[in-house]
């Protein structure tokens, strides 16, 4: 039986697949700083929007840093800001990040060979049975 994997990375590369639209860089760059996810994780365990300076007693960088992270992560569509006068406000966007981070798991799931089930390394997905 034939593998539904290409046999080269460069065939690899050629072939589009859903995990070529879930593992955005931009998203996973914007997870990809500590205080960012310190950021994110205070403002996801408040449940509610909340102002920069709230968010900058979370953390130990300057208000300026705290405002540039922030709309990194509003960039990304992890967070969603609102303006409240001159003050900004920063609300997680629950089912979008899920949604995100599912998709990602899904087409990794995907991706996983056959063969590596075997072995321990796989995911347990419907592909790899």
């Amino acid at each position: 039986m034939p593998s539904k994997h290409p046999s080269t990375p460069k065939q690899a590369a050629r072939r589009k697949s859903p995990i070529d639209s879930c593992l955005d860089p931009e998203f996973f760059k914007a997870l990809g700083d500590p205080t960012r996810v310190g950021l994110l994780c205070c403002l996801a365990k408040c449940g509610r929007a909340c102002g920069v300076s709230e968010m900058a007693a979370c953390c130990e960088v300057d208000l300026s840093v705290v405002s540039r992270h922030l709309s990194l992560l509003a960039r990304a569509g992890v967070v969603e800001p609102s303006k409240k006068g001159r003050a900004v406000e920063y609300r997680v966007r629950f089912a979008d990040l899920a949604a995100k981070l599912r998709a990602a798991a899904d087409a990794i799931d995907q991706c996983c060979p056959a063969d590596d089930a075997d072995a321990g390394a796989c995911c347990g997905s419907d592909c790899c049975k």
